[in-house]
């Protein structure tokens, strides 16, 4: 959950950095946020692999 935290936190950055006409702040927290989410979905997806195969539920 933490990462999907610090994804969300840096889309806001950047939605605000574009907004203020800031453009490399928001490309470079677009760009963070974007890695960030990544990181989760991958882990997720194992996570939810490694407990289908073991048999037992994660949540």
């Amino acid at each position: 959950m933490t990462l999907l935290k610090w994804a969300a936190i840096a889309f806001v950055i950047s939605l605000v950095a574009g907004g203020l006409g800031f453009t490399g702040i928001a490309s470079g927290a677009s760009s963070i946020a974007r890695i960030l989410f990544g990181l989760f979905l991958v882990l997720a997806i194992i996570i939810v692999v490694i407990a289908l195969a073991i048999g037992q539920a994660v949540f």
